[in-house]
């Protein structure tokens, strides 16, 4: 650790005035600070000062004297800590164990997949082998005169001791007499034993095929396809073999630590080739072996000092290059619970955009939102759950990059579920979540004003809905709901009312940044996603255009689990992830833009906030066939519990959005001449203007009445303030609460220029 060093002060003079105790007279010397620093004296012995909490230091000289020092003098390298703690030592170690079981075995749904996929690969092979055993027998029988010559003429060969007749003809040309009569006495030892060895050999057959010759039919047909087949492998030819391969082997390269140096030194990052020149052994440093991580490869590494993984993201394409593999194949991710430089690199043997990701709810008969959506898959092909009880959910991206293809994956999850009640909004008006329609308590499908103005009524049922589940939760016993949150067993309580909801609202840009009912619907999702978590109120809300006109950031900044498919910039992508995510490495602009059949990664995205650490996903692709399947499987199980409500029971929406417009009215009740006005004065004079939709507000206090007000205008931007004034019946003035005339002029020219602008778009 270091220390800036001490502000150098002068010495002190020495004064010989007799009330100065503390002055350096006598023997005693005035020592620099700086050789009090270096725990010396000039002249004298090295000796250590001693630092006083005052800001003084004694200094011992050699001659026994004690110097008094001004200034601090602070010691950088104390001594007795230059032995590790063996307490933090074994800690560190036990960070680094590796785990006795194997991680697939530690998770029973990753086992059960692992041993599922074992099964069938061999249960394949078996299957591919047999088919083909009709083809295997046609082709030793072909290759078996082929095997009788090459069997006969190599026991002749070795019989006669053919093999060693080069060497003998050698000798002889070189007209070494001794070596050849030496090799002639050993050629005549091995065929005099080699001759009786193939007779009694022949002998034996000729036995053996007499004792067959007087077998049933079925013995003689065994022993001549055991023959054919002997005679078949022997007979094959070196470049075509017998039996083919089920499984075509992987052409892919194994990794090593040579290959990930080597692709990380030509990234052109200027840390690891500093790194790499100064000290290539050490730069850097693998924290475990490389191994086998599902269907690819894994290697754990530090950095070099002052490279971070954002460094490596940045160059995913080049990286690519370098290892010679699809760019759907590499996967940097960092940990950063350890520290910003540890890498974590899997590259797969298959690219993640030519895979197809199969759906479990295809199959499922039902399903238990309490237990998660099965999702999709990551890279290495393990099962990913989004958990959608106590969470929200934020989707975006790019036109065409599969973002409402994700939204049917968990509308699908959330239908089979008879407990859910299931609100859809789909405002594209594409029709992509039509199939659920039939299971909806409330559904619209379109992107024009009415189908807006229905999505708004949602969000305004869905505020109301909150306020009476807080209500409902609270009133319950403490046994029955002793966390305050809503559980299976209080879902499954119909009487209750505190089912879970679940609200889908796609390409929800369209709401929010509508000139009329946008701010007030931002207003009200917003009041949604922080109280309802508890209370089964679960928003899904997907946008293509995440900015923050379509986006409010009181919702952004609140949802709990993110999705985000292929995006821009920057900006969108902090927008859908959260603030800071694209500098902490999690980047979606990553993804190659377009289908799977084109090279892109549509379907693709990074997950946050469903697990532990942010993670790249592959969403389970559900057509609209195999949708519509779930769909029809959710309508019979809910018409068989007695689940069907609102839309699906064929019940009319209930209208909540005003058929009026506020800001008009209180232009015609406020004339210009009055530049401001009380808010009770302007909700007396509303009431007269539309008592049937005013009325009620004359039923509150006065004070209730202006707040009244105060709430109206809000999702319009315009805020109440002091306002001089006098009763209209007469009296003296005072300062209430009131609005300005000239703001609401000014929302409703740019309320009118926005729908101007969005009727020309």
């Amino acid at each position: 650790m270091r220390h800036d060093p001490p502000t150098p002060v002068e010495p002190p003079t020495p004064d010989t005035r007799s009330d100065r105790p503390d002055v350096l007279t006598g023997g005693a010397d005035v020592v620099p600070i700086e050789s009090a620093r270096a725990g010396r004296h000039p002249g004298g012995t090295p000796e250590r000062g001693n630092a006083a909490t005052d800001g003084t230091a004694e200094v011992t000289a050699g001659d026994g004297t004690t110097a008094v020092l001004e200034g601090q003098v602070v010691f950088v390298d104390q001594p007795g800590h230059d032995l590790p703690d063996w307490r933090t030592d074994l800690e560190a170690k036990a960070r680094t164990r590796q785990p006795i079981v194997p991680t697939w075995l530690r998770s029973r749904t990753e086992a059960i997949d692992t041993l599922r996929w074992v099964g069938w690969h061999y249960l394949h092979v078996s299957g591919y082998q047999l088919t083909r055993t009709p083809l295997y027998a046609g082709r030793m029988a072909v290759r078996a005169p082929r095997g009788f010559v090459r069997l006969v003429g190599g026991f002749i060969r070795w019989t006669f001791d053919l093999e060693g007749h080069p060497v003998r003809m050698a000798t002889v040309q070189k007209s070494d007499p001794d070596a050849y009569l030496k090799l002639s006495r050993q050629r005549d030892a091995r065929v005099r034993l080699r001759v009786w060895v193939a007779g009694l050999t022949v002998l034996t057959l000729l036995i053996l095929a007499v004792i067959v010759a007087n077998q049933p039919t079925m013995v003689q047909w065994a022993a001549l396809a055991a023959i054919v087949a002997v005679l078949g492998i022997i007979g094959k030819p070196a470049d075509r073999p017998l039996i083919e391969r089920a499984v075509v082997p992987s052409t892919v390269e194994k990794l090593t630590s040579d290959i990930v140096i080597r692709s990380l030194t030509v990234l052109g990052i200027a840390g690891i080739n500093q790194a790499m020149t100064k000290n290539p052994k050490d730069a850097i440093r693998f924290v475990a072996p490389i191994t086998r991580d599902g269907p690819g490869w894994r290697a754990d590494l530090d950095l070099p000092y002052g490279v971070t993984v954002g460094n490596i993201l940045d160059k995913r394409k080049e990286m690519s290059g370098a290892l010679r593999r699809p760019l759907g194949c590499i996967w940097p991710e960092g940990d950063s619970s350890i520290h910003e430089g540890r890498l974590i690199l899997w590259v797969g043997d298959k690219d993640l955009s030519k895979t197809v990701v199969k759906s479990p709810l295809v199959k499922a008969a039902r399903h238990d939102v309490f237990k998660g959506i099965p999702f999709g898959s990551d890279p290495r092909g393990r099962a990913v759950t989004v958990p959608v009880i106590e969470h929200n959910v934020l989707m975006g991206s790019q036109p065409g990059q599969g973002k409402t293809a994700s939204v049917r994956v968990l509308a699908s999850g959330a239908a089979l579920d008879p407990s859910v009640e299931l609100w859809i909004h789909e405002l594209k008006g594409t029709g992509d979540l039509d199939p659920h329609e039939q299971n909806c308590h409330r559904y619209v499908s379109g992107i024009e004003d009415e189908a807006i103005a229905y999505a708004a009524d949602s969000l305004t049922l869905l505020r109301k809905e909150v306020m009476r589940r807080a209500a409902a939760l609270k009133a319950l016993p403490p046994d029955l709901c002793p966390d305050k949150k809503v559980t299976r067993q209080i879902a499954d309580m119909r009487s209750l009312g505190l089912h879970p909801l679940v609200a889908i609202f796609d390409e929800c840009q369209n709401l929010f940044a509508h000139p009329e009912y946008g701010d007030k619907a931002g207003d009200d999702a917003e009041f949604i996603i922080k109280l309802g978590r508890a209370l089964g109120v679960v928003l899904i809300l997907a946008t293509q255009r995440p900015d923050k006109d379509s986006l409010p950031t009181g919702i952004s900044a609140n949802v709990s689990i993110r999705f985000c498919l292929r995006v821009a910039g920057q900006i969108e992508n902090d927008m859908i992830l959260g603030t800071s995510a694209y500098k902490n490495g999690i980047r979606a602009t990553l993804f190659v833009p377009g289908p799977p059949k084109e090279g892109g990664d549509a379907g693709t995205g990074y997950l946050v906030g469903a697990t532990s650490m942010p993670k790249v996903v592959k969403t389970a692709y559900l057509d609209t066939a195999a949708t519509q399947k779930i769909a029809d499987r959710a309508h019979a199980l809910r018409s068989g519990a007695g689940m069907l409500t609102g839309h699906a029971a064929g019940q009319r929406p209930e209208q909540v959005t005003p058929t009026f417009d506020l800001l008009a009215d209180i232009l015609a009740v406020v004339p210009p001449s009055e530049a401001k006005v009380w808010n009770e004065t302007v909700v007396a004079r509303l009431a007269q203007l539309r008592p049937e939709v005013y009325g009620a507000w004359m039923e509150l206090e006065a004070d209730a009445r202006a707040a009244q007000l105060t709430t109206a205008l809000k999702p319009y931007g315009i805020r109440s303030g002091q306002v001089w004034g006098t009763p209209e019946a007469g009296g003296k003035g005072a300062n209430r609460r009131g609005i300005t005339r000239d703001e609401i002029t000014a929302a409703v020219t740019e309320r009118d220029g926005k729908r101007r602008s969005g009727a020309a778009s």
